[in-house]
């Protein structure tokens, strides 16, 4: 009868089971934050792109601490994002099983970029998508429709939810198809909702009308991928000695000879990387405008502090590599994010705050 050594921990958490590939490529808000009629109304999530990674020297700003008035450096990240375009409204009603699409409106014109969204091969296509529709904004009996349906919402529905997409032709990037998602409105009555979403159908929001500086935000998006790897770099077990017959980067045993099969905790070779993860808690250190033109003048100045004495841009010297210059609206916010470079990331507000928020900023130096 065989029987090991030592025990040990398990290696790997079996709570991210199945490790398989995600099945979508932009990360998906699983659940939204709960609505507060008492506060003005907003949106709750924003999309973004992973331009790269950076450092920032700041002054630490919490008394009774020994780095308090000491100066550290921090690890931030910045997403290039440019303004959302909101094409839609969808309200939903509760039912026992939970929430349940009631109705939904579309904006009279949609951009090329959302269009693209709903072909799988553009070039080919007739392009037809959303031109019936958008015939319903232009005569009387058509816009009665519209109404109706805004109506009803505005009786029935207890969530209400935009459409909105991303611009790709501000991004200067390779791909044309936007990244369309759902975000739930939230503060204020129904009828207020219904009410700024029509009035923002086919306008633009900046990031800054979602997040502010020094907020907690949640951070959503499929990992980079690794493609099929063994146990010892998926799971990461242990080696086997050197002498193991037919190779040691493995699991010695894979489980007892009855009940004859293996379980599902038994660490065993497969996709690695490219899952779906959400991390909370991300502090906003600075959400800054792109490169804008005032007065006939190009403004780049936007990573500077009020420490510094001459202008700076966010792009470093060449370009972030493997994703170029930032021209549009960022964020920054400190550590890391998964994906690799010009992944789509979905940003969110908190969920669940889980710190006290007592870390304030002094002040940072890029």
């Amino acid at each position: 009868m065989s029987h090991r050594k030592f025990s040990a921990p398990r290696h790997g958490h079996v709570g991210f089971l199945p490790k398989k590939r995600a099945a979508r490529h932009r990360g998906k808000v699983k659940s939204f934050p709960k609505d507060d009629p008492t506060k003005p109304i907003h949106l709750t999530a924003f999309m973004g792109y992973k331009a790269g990674m950076t450092h920032i020297l700041r002054e630490v700003d919490k008394p009774g601490s020994k780095m308090n008035k000491k100066e550290v450096v921090e690890a931030v990240t910045i997403l290039e994002t440019p303004p959302l375009v909101i094409v839609g409204i969808i309200g939903y009603i509760e039912t026992p099983r939970g929430l349940r699409t009631f109705k939904t409106v579309f904006a009279e014109h949609l951009s090329e970029d959302c269009r693209r969204r709903f072909y799988k091969n553009w070039y080919k296509a007739k392009r037809k998508a959303f031109t019936k529709y958008a015939k319903k904004w232009q005569d009387e009996l058509g816009q009665k429709d519209i109404e109706k349906d805004l109506n009803k919402m505005k009786k029935y529905c207890s969530v209400i939810r935009v459409v909105a997409h991303t611009q790709m032709k501000l991004l200067r990037k390779r791909q044309k198809k936007a990244h369309i998602m759902e975000i739930q409105v939230n503060g204020g009555t129904v009828v207020e909702k219904v009410d700024w979403a029509k009035e923002h159908l086919e306008k633009q929001v900046p990031i800054s009308s979602v997040f502010s500086q020094d907020e907690m935000i949640d951070v959503i998006g499929v990992t980079k991928g690794k493609g099929f790897k063994g146990v010892t770099s998926r799971w990461h077990c242990k080696k086997l000695p050197r002498k193991t017959h037919k190779g040691l980067r493995k699991v010695a045993c894979i489980g007892a000879w009855h009940p004859s099969r293996v379980k599902y905790t038994v660490a065993r070779a497969g996709q690695k990387g490219y899952h779906h993860r959400t991390e909370l808690n991300k502090k906003v250190y600075r959400i800054a405008t792109g490169i804008h033109t005032k007065d006939g003048k190009v403004i780049k100045n936007n990573a500077a502090t009020e420490y510094d004495l001459t202008d700076k841009n966010i792009t470093p010297m060449g370009g972030f590599p493997h994703y170029g210059e930032v021209r549009n609206d960022y964020i920054m916010f400190k550590g890391c994010c998964m994906g690799p470079k010009k992944r789509v990331i979905t940003l969110r507000k908190v969920s669940l705050r889980c710190c006290s928020g007592k870390v304030l900023i002094m002040g940072f130096f890029l």
